[in-house]
């Protein structure tokens, strides 16, 4: 990573990490970034993030690429395709591979773009919340946050 930029957040704050052409992280944990400077793409990503936040933005529109194997660039594709405002179950998620249940949701685990990359929309299969790096906490308000701007279905998340 060459660049970097971070915000506060509801949530606390996030360190956007890029190179050149992509955002390449978006995390919760605190990053070493002396050194490193911002350029467009983190100052794009820093302020699409806010925007979020305020519940003005249900699409994020930079580009990202984080390193990955195959099957986990693959399920993280995947992750892009929930919609804004509603959960999946990972066995739902996984149904295309259901002997892969435990590899996709190690993959999910491993999603170094936090948000744009909607990981935080899989849960168990019995409506729990299960898994997140940042926190079940942060995922409950991601969760939330985003029910209430999509305005669907309950306002509040029954866990």
């Amino acid at each position: 990573m060459k660049y970097a930029s971070t915000i506060e957040s509801p949530i606390g704050k996030l360190t956007i990490l890029a190179d050149d052409e992509f955002v390449c992280a978006i995390t919760f944990s605190e990053e070493n970034i002396d050194g490193l400077s911002e350029n467009e793409l983190t100052k794009n990503a820093a302020q699409q993030l806010e925007t979020y936040f305020r519940g003005d933005l249900k699409d994020f529109d930079f580009p990202i690429n984080q390193k990955g194997t195959e099957f986990q660039q693959g399920v993280w594709q995947n992750l892009l395709s929930i919609p804004f405002g509603e959960t999946i179950s990972y066995a739902k998620f996984s149904a295309h591979h259901p002997l892969a249940i435990r590899a996709i949701a190690a993959a999910n685990g491993k999603n170094n773009i936090a948000i744009v990359v909607p990981c935080h929309r899989v849960i168990g299969s019995n409506g729990k919340l299960v898994g997140y790096a940042g926190g079940l906490w942060r995922k409950q308000w991601l969760l939330q946050h985003e029910r209430e701007i999509s305005q669907q279905g309950q306002t509040a998340l029954k866990f």
